[in-house]
């Protein structure tokens, strides 16, 4: 896969295939706004993982990993049930409330 080609999807949308291995896809019904923003804050979280883990600061990889979980809540790539279980509503406020509190 180049940078700039979408990964494979699974039939049914729900899942992409990279290297073989499946991962939940981004919920199609974020808007593309607020799902470039949900990744701004998972590429920060995901870098601050990184620095608190070469710095040895648990606490700060805690915190930069509950963001990272955070985000990809909101994105639908976690969290039970799955954005394809849930009604229009469940999603908005799914990812309305990950931007809520990763905007601080």
């Amino acid at each position: 896969m180049t940078q700039h080609q979408e990964p494979e999807r699974t039939p049914d949308g729900h899942f992409v295939v990279i290297r073989g291995r499946r991962w939940r896809a981004t919920d199609p019904a974020v808007p593309e706004d607020a799902a470039a923003r949900l990744r701004s804050h998972l590429m920060s979280a995901r870098s601050a993982v990184g620095v608190a883990k070469r710095r040895g600061d648990e606490a700060a990889e805690r915190s930069a990993r509950a963001r990272v979980h955070r985000a990809k809540v909101a994105l639908g790539e976690r969290g039970t049930p799955p954005w394809w279980e849930q009604n229009d509503a469940e999603r908005r406020r799914r990812w309305e409330e990950g931007l809520r509190r990763l905007d601080i």
